[in-house]
Order: structure tokens, then C-alpha cells, then sequence
């Protein structure tokens, strides 16, 4: 069944659209942390979706709140009041830390960050925009034109100029060397010295964490000397907490906390885990850089009651069940466990990440060249061994990355590095 569904995606959908694994798999439904494909097949799930199934497969206040909602009704547009989108907006503002947050819902991260980009340019009256290199942001034309990432920038004409910045990946590029604090002046250092060549930007986009990248981040409090320099020049700062938020890194429920010294974001993006897989996307700014918009908008699918429903209930859960807390203590357990492994292997240069949010960076032994066929065996490996885990990287990093849901417990947490320790020193 698996190989007739194959050759009819194949035959109907784009040959860009990328599939996981020599022989993909269809995967048929889910429980917990567990998901089961049409061979039946159970996989513990260390990748959610792409980061997207944040509390749980099936999780039953989700299920209860969608049923229950599209029993009433599943949509009316934006163009009506809508008490779950009210509801859910006002959670939201008040968990941003943004002061005087306005909200808007969407269905995407890609287009969360579109209309940030929006709003950025037309507050700022300039199309130019600051992005880090090996950043992903979504594949819309314009966020496309802001990716710093050649493996999934697949034009470059775009409506904006982007210029790209030092400081996404720590432990490469030229600053690689220096110690934490020299690393963030030398980055400001190059801010600063770019800032000086160009028209003034409208807004710094970047991810705490960069999720396509391979989960490279830079030291904490980087964007926060970024964003001092940045502030003087009215320079807006656009955090991308597409794969950040909601608590997964643990120690913050929002990347950006991690760099707050000098206050939050003045736009925040947001996505994927809110709606536990039902498609929910969004915006957070002050109310004067949503408002700065001088044409009618409307979103049709964006805030519809039954994602708000689904996101309203998950949200819910998240907090109640002190999820990110979860994330903090079984993710510490799960990164010391692939650090002690990684020791041992040679291909293996750097476990990183906080949370549930973990990189494992291989490369050839001997020497720092990134081994993107290593990463694809080891995920292939994993699938065979009954784990589900996603990879990503950019032109010189090749990573897994590993993001279960929140609620993974530490049995799950340990049975998912062995099979993981199992796949690693398989590679030959």
C-alpha cells in the first residue's frame, strides 16, 4: 500500500516536496509520544511534525475542544467577531511580554513571517532587511528572499534586500574561536560595520534558535547587544519563534528571553506547537507597528474557531501540566545522555540545544567537513529501529534534530537514545 500511495504522490504532487527515508512511510495516527504508519509500524516521535504536535498525539482536551467546536461551527472568517480568537489573543498578548500587543492569527509560520516582514517595512518606509546566515524563516517569495540557508532558498529575486549578519552558529564562521563574551562584541562589531554601508534596515528577523539550520543558536544575550545598537537607529527587532516558542527550550517559554536584557521584540512570530497540529500562525507587535497598516486586511482561515478552539485547549494544557518545566528537566536528561555517547564517537562533533530542542552535529571523523550521507543513515537507522527524528543544516553543517512533544518522559526519553546511540555507531 505504502508503494502505490508513493507512486501516486509522485505522479500528482511537485518533485521539490521533499519525503524522509528511502522507502517513506505514511503515517496513519498517533498516541502520546507514539505514532504507528500503514504497515503498522509504531515509532516513538522525537521529530512532532516538524515541531508541530507539542503536548501529544491525540491529546484528549484537544480532541474534546475540536469536536466540540466543529459541532457549532468550524468558520466564519475574520470579517465577524469571534470570541475563541478573542480569547486565545488575549492569552497570547499577556505571555508575549510585548507591551500593548495587538495579535494576528494566520495559518503559518511562513506567512507569520510574511506579514511581520509587512509590517516592519511599512513602519520603517524600507525594504532593506537584516537576516542571520543559515536562518530558515518559511517559503512564501518574501521569506524565501530572507533565508539564509541555500538549501531551501530556491530563487533569488525577492522583494526586499537582505543583508546577512554573523552570530547564528556558534562554534563556526570566523568568530568560531573566540570565547562567548568576545564572540557577541566581534558580531556586534560586524553589525555595526554594516550598518554603516547601507540604507537604514527596517527590521533584524531572527530565530533564538535556528530550527532548519541544525539548532545552532549564539550565545544568550546576543540579540540583546543587537538589539541596543539596532534601538538607537529605530532599527525593529523581529523574533522568529516559529520552533522556540511555548516553552521548548525549557529554561524560557519564549527564545527571545534568552537575549531580553534590553527588553522584548518589537514583532514576535509564532506557529506550529500552539495548535498541537491544527494550522495556527501569528504575529505580536505594539500596537503601533500593527496598526501602521493603511489598506483593509482580512484573514480568511487565520483565527478560525476551530483552530482557536484546538489552541485555546492546548495552551491550556501547556501550562497547567508545567510542560516547559518537562522540557527543562527530561531534555537535560536526554542532552547529558547523547553528550556521554557523543564522547565516543568520532563523527559526532557537537550535541547542543536546551529543552526538548536538541542538535546533534556529525561530520567526517578526523576532520570538521559536515557528512550529510552520515545524517541520512543515521535517520534511516532510527526509523528501522522504531524512532522518528528529522535532520536539517546548512551549506557546511549537517545535524539531526531532535524534538519530541513536551510531555516525553524520561523512560521515553531514555528508550529514544538508546535506539539513537544504536543508529550513531552504526555509521561506518
Amino acid at each position: 500500500m505504502s508503494e502505490e500511495l508513493l507512486g501516486r504522490h509522485r505522479a500528482v504532487l511537485p518533485d521539490w516536496l521533499a519525503l524522509y527515508y528511502g522507502r517513506p512511510i505514511e503515517i496513519t495516527h498517533g498516541e502520546g509520544r507514539h505514532v504507528w504508519d500503514a504497515d503498522g509500524n509504531r515509532y516513538l516521535d522525537f521529530f512532532g511534525g516538524i515541531l508541530t504536535t507539542m503536548t501529544a498525539h491525540a491529546l484528549p482536551e484537544v480532541t474534546k475542544a475540536v469536536s466540540e467546536q466543529a459541532g457549532r461551527i468550524i468558520h466564519s472568517s475574520t470579517l465577524y467577531l469571534n470570541r475563541p480568537m478573542v480569547e486565545l489573543a488575549e492569552r497570547i498578548a499577556r505571555l508575549s511580554g510585548i507591551p500593548d500587543a495587538r495579535v494576528f492569527f494566520t495559518t503559518s509560520g511562513t506567512e507569520a513571517n510574511d506579514t511581520a516582514l509587512l509590517l516592519a517595512t511599512t513602519y520603517r518606509r524600507s525594504n532593506v532587511i537584516l537576516a542571520m546566515r543559515n536562518s530558515y524563516h518559511g517559503r512564501s517569495f518574501s521569506a524565501v528572499g530572507i533565508t539564509g540557508n541555500r538549501g531551501w532558498s530556491p530563487t533569488s529575486l525577492s522583494p526586499l534586500q537582505t543583508l546577512y549578519v554573523h552570530g547564528g552558529v556558534r562554534t563556526r564562521g570566523p568568530y568560531a574561536s573566540l570565547g562567548d563574551d568576545e564572540f557577541i562584541a566581534a558580531c556586534v562589531d560586524d553589525l555595526q560595520d554594516l550598518l554603516g554601508h547601507t540604507r537604514p534596515p527596517a527590521a533584524l528577523i531572527a530565530e533564538p534558535v535556528q530550527g532548519v539550520g541544525g539548532f545552532t543558536s549564539p550565545p544568550d544575550g546576543l540579540y540583546a547587544a543587537f538589539r541596543q545598537v539596532l534601538a538607537e537607529r529605530g532599527v525593529l527587532w523581529i523574533a522568529d519563534e516559529v520552533q522556540t516558542g511555548w516553552g521548548r527550550t525549557g529554561d524560557h517559554f519564549w527564545g527571545w528571553q534568552a537575549h531580553g536584557q534590553h527588553g522584548p521584540p518589537d514583532i514576535l512570530t509564532f506557529a506550529k506547537g500552539i495548535g498541537n497540529g491544527m494550522s495556527i500562525g501569528g504575529v505580536v507587535a505594539r500596537a503601533e507597528i500593527m496598526n501602521c497598516l493603511d489598506a483593509n486586511s482580512i484573514s480568511t482561515f487565520g483565527g478560525t474557531q476551530i483552530t482557536m478552539a484546538a489552541g485555546l485547549a492546548n495552551l491550556a494544557y501547556l501550562l497547567e501540566h508545567d510542560l516547559q518545566g518537562n522540557a527543562r528537566r527530561v531534555g537535560g536528561l536526554l542532552i547529558e545522555r547523547l553528550r556521554a555517547v557523543a564522547a565516543q564517537l568520532p563523527h559526532v562533533r557537537e550535541v547542543r540545544g536546551r529543552g526538548l530542542m536538541i542538535g546533534v552535529e556529525l561530520v567526517r571523523p578526523g576532520t570538521d567537513e559536515a557528512d550529510f550521507d552520515a545524517a541520512a543513515a543515521v535517520l534511516e537507522q532510527a526509523r528501522a529501529d522504531g524512532l522518528l527524528i528529522g535532520k536539517g543544516g546548512g551549506h557546511n553543517i549537517s545535524a539531526l534534530r531532535i524534538a519530541p512533544p513536551l510531555s516525553l518522559t524520561a523512560a521515553e526519553a531514555e528508550e529514544g537514545a538508546a535506539i539513537l546511540e544504536s543508529a550513531l555507531r552504526s555509521i561506518r
